[in-house]
């Protein structure tokens, strides 16, 4: 994505951020910021490191589709109350 990895911050650094976070854009993400690592403990993820993109007041998710991800996990973020989608190329979007 052409991000300078020193602006980078790890999983650790910012998951205590998220609480106080006006807007989360999370661009082509899904199984790194999927909440049923933590909330299903039957989940095929289920305790993998994710970042809680979804304790953020706001969320929009930037993907080409409703797809579960890699690991073949649907992803409940994609349908909570604070979750906008934004459908299509992030690349040409964000453009």
């Amino acid at each position: 994505a052409g991000v300078p990895y020193d602006i980078v911050e790890e999983l650790e650094e910012i998951n205590d951020d998220f609480d106080s976070t006006d807007v989360v854009l999370v661009i082509g993400a899904n199984d790194t910021v999927n909440s049923a690592a933590e909330d299903d403990p039957n989940s095929e993820i289920a305790g993998m490191p994710v970042m809680r993109v979804w304790k953020a007041n706001q969320v929009i998710v930037m993907k080409r589709s409703l797809a579960a991800g890699y690991a073949g996990v649907e992803n409940p973020v994609f349908l909570k109350d604070n979750t906008d989608m934004l459908l299509g190329d992030a690349k040409d979007t964000c453009e």
